[in-house]
Parts: C-alpha cells; sequence; structure tokens
C-alpha cells in the first residue's frame, strides 16, 4: 500500500481533528432574524475553531507525504 498503518492512523486522527472543529463551528443560531446574536463572533468560532480545522489538514497532509520506514 502506498500509505502505511501509521499514516492511516494519522489520517484518522486528522480527519477526527477536522469533525472536531467542525463541532466548534456549530450553533449561534436565533429563531428571531431581526435579533441580533453577539455568540456568532466568540473566540471559539472564530479563532479556536479554523486553527483545529487547518490542524487536521495538515495532519492529514503529513500523513500522505510521511515516508513510510519500514520501505527501505
Amino acid at each position: 500500500m502506498a500509505i502505511g498503518p501509521k499514516g492511516l492512523k494519522l489520517m484518522l486522527v486528522g480527519l477526527l481533528l477536522m469533525v472536531a472543529g467542525y463541532i466548534l463551528l456549530m450553533g449561534g443560531g436565533v429563531k428571531d432574524p431581526q435579533v441580533f446574536n453577539y455568540d456568532m463572533f466568540d473566540f471559539r468560532r472564530l479563532v479556536a475553531a479554523p486553527v483545529v480545522i487547518v490542524a487536521g489538514i495538515v495532519t492529514i497532509v503529513v500523513a500522505i507525504l510521511r515516508k513510510d520506514k519500514t520501505e527501505e
């Protein structure tokens, strides 16, 4: 296989990180469109969630590009 077992586990970790980031983005909606909700602009949605999603993407890229030591 092109990606070894450690790479697959690392890809799974990256996928879980991305799912966690998207879960952090959820919420903050209101039923009345005339009411402004300040919860949309908190630290969790503006900073933490995008950082976690990018960390997941970087982890997946590292898992794909990583060379397995058993091939050498």
